[in-house]
């Protein structure tokens, strides 16, 4: 068994996530994969090691000795990647798939850290969430950053960050809008297949505000920075214009205090990013260290 590290690995992710089907998750395979694989180790030692219960799992006695096992063999194999990162570390470009918030706004601030840190050349192709991940899927990028999760069964997703997405303008606003002040509002809308657009549409449903196709629209655009553009020189002699977008793509103005943002009532309107990747590259060196690297700079 010591020499089939995955079962050891899935041993180790089912403990650090106390659960079998976060484990499933994290790894890209499927649950009855995961107790098929717990299975073999406990028939492989005749003992049980782990218990499951309502709120997770426990270690046994033997499964606390087996626990610290792995965890020796865990940080062997991992210095020995590192080693083999070393002999591989060739002259290529390691190709990332960005969406246009992620790509403009939130990779660009540890780019040249994240180059240090693979030792080789870093490209990004900005586009749309779907792009991104067809892209990965047809292997033309090594990992995709993306705003949406797209069930795909041969991806692995990872939680990466949370993005914060404002209503803003460049008038002061409220800090915490009330309906009636987001009908008096001139708006620059997001297209309607926008996925920052629903999430703003499902943001107003749960503070029981107005839809916003009741708003007053005066022009619908896809990209965000036209969006932050057109508010930016927007007149000041009259209702505000406002419009939508992730905090990520306006802090340094907001900072400045040349826009100004608000929030539905008490609502905050989150959404997660993620890192995807291939599930025929989840053993790879160079993915591992770059996903690694990504999940520090939260």
């Amino acid at each position: 068994m010591l020499t089939d590290f995955a079962k050891i690995e899935t041993f180790l992710t089912v403990v650090r996530e106390k659960s079998f089907s976060k484990a499933s998750a994290k790894l890209g395979i499927s649950q009855p994969a995961v107790t098929q694989q717990m299975k073999f180790i406990e028939e492989y030692l005749d003992t049980k090691v782990l218990e499951r219960k309502k709120n997770g799992i426990r270690l046994t006695k033997e499964g606390a000795m087996l626990h610290a096992i792995a965890l020796k063999l865990e940080k062997c194999v991992t210095n020995a990647e590192k080693e083999l990162l070393k002999i591989m570390n060739k002259d290529i470009t390691f190709i990332f798939g960005a969406s246009f918030i992620i790509g403009n706004y939130i990779l660009p601030r540890f780019l040249n850290d994240l180059k240090a840190n693979i030792h080789n050349d870093v490209s990004i192709n900005v586009t749309v969430s779907g792009q991104a991940i067809d892209d990965l899927l047809d292997k033309k990028i090594d990992i995709a950053l993306v705003e949406n999760y797209i069930p795909e069964e041969n991806i692995i997703y990872r939680e990466w960050m949370e993005d914060e997405i404002v209503v803003f303008s460049n008038q002061k606003l409220p800090a915490r809008a009330k309906a009636t002040d987001l009908l008096s509002y001139k708006w620059v809308c997001r297209n309607p297949d926008s996925n920052t657009r629903a999430i703003f549409k499902e943001s107003l449903e749960k503070a029981n505000f107005p839809d916003c196709d009741s708003f007053d629209v005066t022009s619908e655009v896809t990209s965000a920075t036209t969006i932050v553009q057109t508010v930016l020189h927007a007149s000041k002699e009259s209702s505000p214009t406002v419009s939508i977008v992730s905090r990520n793509a306006i802090d340094t103005l907001l900072k400045t205090g040349v826009l100004f943002e608000s929030r539905i009532g008490t609502q905050r309107m989150h959404r997660k990013l993620y890192i995807a990747y291939r599930k025929d590259r989840k053993h790879d060196a160079f993915i591992e260290n770059v996903v690694d690297y990504l999940l520090k700079m939260k």
